[in-house]
């Protein structure tokens, strides 16, 4: 049976070496024969960083230009990236053989607003409480990031994500989040995608997820790594 490519599509403010590389998935995956796409959104890592909102409709295409080549792949998602896959599964479910969807739960589809207001944490100062926003402002300054393309990213035109359009996704999906996640809970996810599977890691936050040791060996184990 062929071993189909894992594409790796990482968190906002985060890259491919940040999320995927540096705690060792994209290790894993290649020791096991598997071939690891791991793709930096545009506006992150290596990718150009345009300052314009406009320049970021193209977000979703460019990734899936990255698999072009492909009949089909596994996918795995953190946060920003989650949301990517959900779109282009959505919208090309042929494309996708199985996807694991982590840090991201049922405000990805409901409207309701998040907990953290990321523009504000990158523009002026987070609230010092607020963990996640404080954490998202030490990644936007970290190295090879850019604020002001994090904000034109933040800042994008697109469609929410409605029950409706992940209904539309075929394939199998393990949906992983943190107890303390505030963009949890995942039950509201799990319910529009037909035949999900969610897991909810106890005393985990949103940043802990992919760093997991028990979200790593679950979601490899699910995609046959």
């Amino acid at each position: 049976m062929e071993q189909l490519p894992v594409l790796l599509v990482h968190g906002f403010a985060s890259s491919a070496e940040h999320g995927w590389r540096e705690p060792g998935w994209v290790d894993l995956i290649s020791e096991s024969g598997r071939e690891a796409i791991a793709v930096d959104l545009l506006g992150h890592g290596n990718s150009p960083k345009p300052t314009d909102p406009a320049e970021y409709d193209v977000v979703e295409s460019l990734v899936a230009d990255q698999i072009a080549g492909y009949q089909q792949v596994d996918a795995i998602g953190f946060s920003a990236g989650s949301h990517v896959l959900m779109r282009l599964a959505s919208e090309h479910p042929e494309r996708f053989h199985r996807l694991a969807l982590l840090g991201v739960g049922e405000k990805a589809i409901s409207g309701e607003g998040n907990s953290i207001d990321l523009i504000s944490a990158l523009e002026g100062q987070p609230d010092p409480e607020n963990m996640e926003a404080v954490v998202f402002r030490r990644l936007a300054d970290a190295a090879r990031n850019d604020r002001t393309a994090l904000v034109a990213f933040l800042r994008r035109k697109q469609e929410r994500l409605t029950a409706a359009d992940v209904g539309k996704i075929s394939c199998p999906v393990l949906i992983v989040v943190g107890e303390q996640d505030p963009f949890g809970p995942g039950d509201g996810l799990a319910e529009a995608i037909p035949g999900s599977e969610l897991i909810t890691l106890r005393g985990v936050d949103h940043f802990g997820t992919p760093n997991d040791v028990r979200c790593m060996e679950l979601v490899l184990s699910v995609l046959g790594v």
